[in-house]
């Protein structure tokens, strides 16, 4: 069996695993809370949150590929399971039934704080360890916070 190996040490490999992991569920658990939001929201807002929460989908998707192709280059097989997603990840539940947009936009509030905020310290564990893996962190930060902002001020 070919098996990948990584240019890091046992010890950062360790770090920069766990790390590339836990973004990987933050990142697939945003894509399925903002969905589920999507499919569910209501109010006079419908159509513009409606459309947002697709971009957080997309972005969240896009980069959950990201870190799991890093993960998979530095040989740790990522874990993108609905059990794993659902037993380590960061982020509430999303409501069930109907939202109200006002709701539905304070749940994106939230969710993409608590990422947002594990990224961070994904950005800051990760710099000496491996400098690549930070660089994806940052970027993804970037642009979770910019929908972050997005959505407070919806709620402004």
């Amino acid at each position: 069996m070919y098996v990948v190996t990584s240019p890091l040490s046992d010890a950062d490999l360790k770090t920069v695993g766990d790390a590339l992991q836990g973004a990987l569920v933050d990142l697939v658990d945003l894509s399925l809370v903002a969905k589920q939001v999507h499919w569910n929201v209501v109010g006079p807002r419908f159509r513009s949150v409606h459309l947002q929460l697709d971009e957080v989908v997309d972005t969240a998707r896009l980069h959950s590929d990201t870190v799991a192709e890093r993960a998979s280059t530095l040989g740790v097989s990522p874990d993108g399971r609905s059990a794993t997603v659902a037993r380590s990840s960061g982020i509430a539940a999303a409501p069930d039934g109907w939202v109200k947009d006002v709701d539905a936009v304070q749940t994106l509030v939230d969710a993409l704080g608590a990422v947002i905020t594990r990224m961070r310290e994904r950005v800051d564990g990760t710099g000496e360890a491996d400098p690549v893996s930070q660089d994806i962190f940052i970027g993804i930060t970037a642009d979770l916070e910019k929908h972050h902002w997005m959505f407070q001020a919806e709620n402004g």
